[in-house]
C-alpha cells in the first residue's frame, strides 16, 4: 500500500470519527423539553391597581337664576378668571323695580295708618282719662255708661292701632322680599376660579326651576387650585386600596406626561347599585369611586378629561421574586398517581362500589390544586409548591418554597403548563419560542 493511500484512508477515518461526535453531541443536546429559565433573585416589586376615569375640580358651583327674566348684561366668556364678587350678568330689572317701588310705597301708606291710628288712641285715652276723672269727682256729673263707652272706644282704639302696626310689619317685609329679587337680578362669582361652562348667551331668557322642571344652567365657575380625578375601580379591587395610597396617572391629552396623586376619598357605596339594572337582564358591573388628589396640577389641566391611573396598594423591597408566568397550579392527585394503584373501591351489602374520588368529588377543589414552579435540577424540571405574595407588574413575591439563587422554567407559558414533574428538560435561549397567551 502506497503512503497516499495510506494518508488518504487516515483523513477518512478521523473525519468519520467527527461526523459521529458532532452527531453525539447534537443528539445529547436535544433531549428533553426546551425551555427557558431564569434564577431566583431579589427585586424591588409594586402591588398595582389600575382603573379609568374623569379629571373634575375639588369645588365646582354651578349657577342658576332664582328669578325669570332676560339677560341684559353678560360680563364673562367660558375660560375666564374670576373672583368671588364679582358680577357675571345681570337679567332685566324693569319689573323687580317696579315692584320694589310698588311696595315701598305701600309701606309708606302703612306707616301714615299706623300714626292716624295712634293719634285716634291717643285721643280715646284721653277722653276716657277725663270720663274717669269727672265720674271719681261727682257721679252727677257723667253717667256709668258714659265712662264704660269711652273705655271701649280706648280700647278699639288699641286694636286698631296695633293691627296698623302689624300691617306695617307685612310692608316691610314684602318690600323686603321685593328687594331681594331685584338682588337676585345682578348675579356674581360665589367663589374665586374659572368659567368652565357656558350656558347662555345675551339676550336669552333664563327660567326658574321648579319641582319637575330643572331651572337654566346658565354658568359654571370652577376652583382650578386643586384638582382631582374620579376613578371608577371594580369591586374586586377596591379592598386593596387606602386612603393615603400613592398613584400615577396618565392623560390621553398629555400622553407625555406623568402626574402623581394621592387616593383622598374611597365611596362606599356602588357607582350604580344592582338596583338601578333590575328586570333588565344584564348582570350589573359594580363600580366604587375613588377620589385620587393630583399633587401640584398645571394650569392646562381641565374638568372632564380622562385619565388612568395606577394606584400602588403594596410595596415590597428588594423581596424574593418569581416571574408571574413561571407560576402555576398542579392538582395534588397527580403526585400521588404513581404511589396509590389501588381503586380505593368499597363494597356495599348490595354488591356495589362507592370509588375514592366520587366520595371525594364535594370536598373544595382549592384543596386538590397547589400553586407552584418548576426548578430545574440536574436537567430535570421538578415542581416545588411555593406560597407568593403581592404581585408586581411582572413578578410574584415569594413567601416560602425557593431559595435566591434556585432556577426557575420561566417560560414559555404552554410549556410550563404541559411539564411533568421529573421530566427532562434543556435550554437553549436561541430556538426558544415566544410566550403564548395566556387564556
Amino acid at each position: 500500500m502506497t503512503l497516499r493511500a495510506k494518508i488518504a484512508i487516515g483523513v477518512l477515518v478521523v473525519t468519520v470519527l467527527v461526523v459521529a461526535g458532532v452527531l453525539t453531541t447534537l443528539q445529547t443536546r436535544n433531549t428533553g423539553t426546551q425551555v427557558r429559565t431564569e434564577e431566583v433573585g431579589r427585586r424591588d416589586l409594586e402591588a398595582i391597581v389600575t382603573a379609568s376615569g374623569n379629571i373634575r375640580a375639588r369645588r365646582t358651583v354651578d349657577i342658576s337664576s332664582d328669578v325669570s327674566g332676560r339677560i341684559v348684561e353678560l360680563n364673562v366668556d367660558e375660560g375666564d378668571d374670576v373672583q368671588e364678587g364679582q358680577v357675571l350678568l345681570r337679567i332685566d330689572q324693569t319689573q323687580f323695580q317696579a315692584a320694589v317701588a310698588q311696595w315701598r310705597a305701600g309701606l309708606s301708606q302703612r306707616e301714615a295708618q299706623a300714626a292716624q291710628q295712634n293719634a285716634s288712641l291717643i285721643q280715646a285715652t284721653r277722653e276716657y282719662d277725663r270720663m274717669q276723672g269727672l265720674w271719681t269727682r261727682d257721679s252727677t256729673l257723667v253717667s256709668r255708661q258714659q265712662v264704660d263707652d269711652a273705655g271701649t272706644q280706648a280700647e278699639v282704639a288699641q286694636a286698631l292701632f296695633t293691627a296698623a302696626e302689624h300691617g306695617v310689619d307685612q310692608a316691610r317685609a314684602t318690600l323686603a322680599e321685593a328687594e331681594d329679587r331685584l338682588s337676585k337680578t345682578t348675579i356674581r362669582a360665589p367663589i374665586s376660579g374659572r368659567v368652565t361652562r357656558l350656558n347662555i348667551e345675551l339676550g336669552e331668557t333664563a327660567i326658574v326651576g321648579t319641582m319637575n322642571n330643572p331651572g337654566s344652567l346658565l354658568l359654571t365657575v370652577s376652583d382650578l387650585s386643586v384638582i382631582e380625578a374620579v376613578m371608577q375601580v371594580d369591586e374586586t379591587d377596591v379592598p386593596e386600596i387606602s386612603i393615603g395610597d400613592s398613584a400615577a396617572m396618565e392623560l390621553d391629552a398629555f400622553p407625555d406626561t406623568e402626574f402623581a396623586g394621592t387616593v383622598t376619598e374611597i365611596g362606599n357605596s356602588a357607582i350604580r347599585p344592582p338596583s338601578s339594572t333590575a328586570g333588565t337582564g344584564q348582570t350589573p358591573t359594580i363600580d366604587f369611586e375613588v377620589v385620587i388628589t393630583l399633587d401640584d396640577p398645571p394650569v392646562e389641566l381641565r374638568p372632564d378629561l380622562s385619565t388612568t391611573a395606577d394606584i400602588v396598594t403594596e410595596t415590597r423591597e428588594q423581596a424574593l421574586a418569581i416571574p408571574i408566568i413561571a407560576l402555576t397550579i398542579r392538582d395534588r392527585s397527580e403526585d400521588e398517581a404513581d404511589g396509590n394503584d389501588s381503586n380505593g373501591d368499597e363494597e356495599f351489602g348490595d354488591g356495589s362500589t362507592e370509588s375514592e374520588d366520587t366520595r371525594r368529588e364535594d370536598e373544595d377543589e382549592d384543596e386538590e390544586e397547589e400553586e407552584g414552579v418548576f426548578v430545574v435540577r440536574d436537567g430535570e424540571a421538578r415542581f416545588v409548591p411555593v406560597a407568593v405574595g403581592i404581585a408586581g407588574q411582572e413578578y410574584f413575591e415569594v413567601l416560602s418554597g425557593l431559595s435566591e439563587g434556585d432556577t426557575v422554567v420561566s417560560g414559555p407559558y404552554q410549556r410550563i403548563r404541559e411539564l411533568s414533574d421529573g421530566e427532562e428538560v434543556r435550554t437553549d435561549s436561541a430556538s426558544v419560542e415566544p410566550d403564548e397567551p395566556a387564556s
